[in-house]
């Protein structure tokens, strides 16, 4: 991976905080600047005109975003801003288009029942229209120094065979070379609940078996001749719910980043996302990076 802008934007929640030490870290590996970057929300209601946001706001602003960062302690070059919007997706996106942003580094609420996740409202809005990749720290990832060095001890790439999934083996190929790290290259097969439910039948085993193998094949390939001289790669075929299986095969390997690809923007893309990717952000333990 070619990392040269990190964009990391705050709310001044913890959640941002650790995904400001995370971005400061990451921009800190790649010698890559950091821009950190707050969202004046400005939505008039039906009663109130919107709040303008004048100088001297925008100054106060600037200064509680210069505190925070110096509170994580951040070592690489940075810029602060602060933008006014009704739409805060929408502004990120754009100051990642403007800024020539290659990564994303986003916070995490993780919110439960229908409000789910900061995810549920900006950043997977964020991630699905992104013009980078995006890093998503969940509430529940463990916090990192920003002075420390990225530690990717063990990433984990789910792969579907998808054009997107063969894009983030390329992304989690690339980090596991310079991490030195141990990658698993997951497939999960999902069989259909009418299959399942006979799993003694004879057929539906050797069906299955032949399924697995058939993957396993496949996630060989991805791994070229020579990853394993600069690192461990290793493949993992499982079968379940995608999502359950990937957080799964998470917990028990100890990873320190999931990287996934998501397919773009239209309908179907949605459905594809909602039920594996929102469902691995949601409750993830681990930073998950989202490639395009």
């Amino acid at each position: 991976m070619t990392i040269t802008h990190v964009l990391c934007p705050v709310d001044f929640s913890d959640f941002s905080r650790h995904a400001l030490a995370q971005a400061a870290a990451l921009a800190g590996w790649y010698g890559a600047r950091l821009t950190v970057l707050h969202i004046f929300v400005n939505r008039p209601s039906m009663d109130l005109p919107a709040f303008v946001l004048e100088d001297e706001d925008r100054d106060r602003l600037l200064a509680e975003v210069r505190t925070l960062v110096e509170a994580v302690h951040v070592t690489p070059p940075f810029a602060v801003r602060v933008e006014e919007a009704e739409l805060a997706h929408e502004a990120i996106v754009a100051e990642a288009k403007a800024l020539g942003a290659d990564l994303l580094v986003l916070g995490s609420h993780g919110r439960s029942g229908f409000q789910q996740l900061f995810l549920g409202s900006v950043a997977e809005k964020v991630i699905r229209r992104a013009p980078c990749s995006t890093l998503v720290v969940p509430r529940r990832a463990v916090p990192v120094e920003a002075a420390g060095e990225v530690c990717f001890k063990h990433i984990l790439c789910p792969v579907d065979f998808s054009d997107s999934s063969l894009d983030a083996v390329a992304s989690a190929l690339g980090l596991a070379l310079e991490a030195d790290a141990q990658l698993t290259l997951l497939h999960v097969v999902e069989m259909p609940q009418a299959i399942s439910g006979t799993a003694e039948d004879l057929i539906v085993v050797q069906f299955t078996t032949a399924v697995e193998e058939r993957a396993v094949t496949r996630l060989e390939a991805l791994i070229p001749d020579d990853a394993r001289t600069y690192c461990t790669v290793e493949t993992a075929v499982v079968e379940g719910r995608a999502h359950r299986e990937i957080l799964r095969q998470a917990s028990e390997r100890e990873t320190d980043l999931i990287v996934m690809g998501v397919r773009g923007r239209g309908a179907i893309d949605r459905l594809v996302f909602g039920s594996t990717t929102h469902g691995v952000l949601h409750a993830a333990r681990c930073p998950v990076l989202v490639v395009h």
